[in-house]
């Protein structure tokens, strides 16, 4: 981030780094409380210009917003190539490490800033959900899910956006833990409503017919049955 240079620039070029500036900015600290003013120090450039290329914070904000969400929504993307669980840990790992990197930015991004309210914000996040889930339809090779299926990834999704926001206020579990248990977390829901409906169950058998023993959803199964081995027999019996 440049501090106190000032160079000409194209206007292009300008606004790309000021969008830069503010977003690096935003992710260390709410957008509420970051001014104009800290922006054109941290660009090297006066108060008026930041004026000249944006009409106030909020469009700064949304630009911002724009360039993070767009980041966000690749972080999903992964080629349909081994299993599953593998394929979902490692999508995981890309999606925390925006989180790691953009902290307060997520937390507004996901939560509001001073574009809280703003139709342009809001559809914007809305993308980055949609896109998520797309991304995970095309990992399970469906292209027109069952309202169950799209049920679960719908959820799984809220889900993981849910535990990193959690996960950002102290980050008491470790951070590697909680990507394994939300591919966890996918699998579970699918074998709930699997349990419930023959679609579903015919689609979850197919997805984890090439799981490794020694993957993430066998390491799921081998923790579940050895919790169950430690269940009181009468318990073992009603489950």
């Amino acid at each position: 981030m440049t501090t106190g240079v000032r160079r000409r620039m194209g206007v292009e070029e300008r606004k790309q780094q000021l969008i830069g500036v503010a977003l690096e900015l935003f992710s260390h600290r709410s957008p509420e409380d970051v001014s104009i003013d800290e922006i054109a120090a941290a660009a090297g450039i006066s108060r008026p210009l930041v004026y000249h290329y944006f009409p106030g914070k909020q469009s700064l904000y949304e630009a911002a917003v724009r360039r993070a969400a767009d980041d966000l929504a690749t972080r999903f993307l992964e080629p349909r190539e081994g299993p599953l669980g593998a394929r979902l840990h490692r999508v995981m790992g890309r999606f925390f490490d925006f989180v790691d990197e953009h902290g307060a930015g997520f937390f507004a991004l996901m939560r509001g800033g001073p574009a809280v309210g703003s139709s342009t914000a809001n559809a914007m996040i809305d993308e980055v959900r949609q896109a998520a889930y797309e991304q995970i339809l095309a990992h399970l090779g469906v292209g027109d899910p069952p309202a169950r299926l799209e049920l679960v990834v719908r959820s799984w999704v809220s889900l993981a956006e849910t535990k990193a926001l959690i996960w950002l206020d102290g980050r008491r579990v470790p951070r590697g833990e909680l990507e394994l248990q939300l591919v966890h977390d996918f699998a579970a829901l699918a074998a709930v409503s699997a349990a419930y409906d023959e679609e579903m169950a015919t689609i979850l058998l197919g997805l984890v017919a090439d799981e490794p023993a020694d993957g993430a959803f066998g390491d799921l199964l081998g923790r579940l049955t050895m919790l169950s081995t430690e269940m009181p027999p009468a318990q073992r019996t009603q489950a």
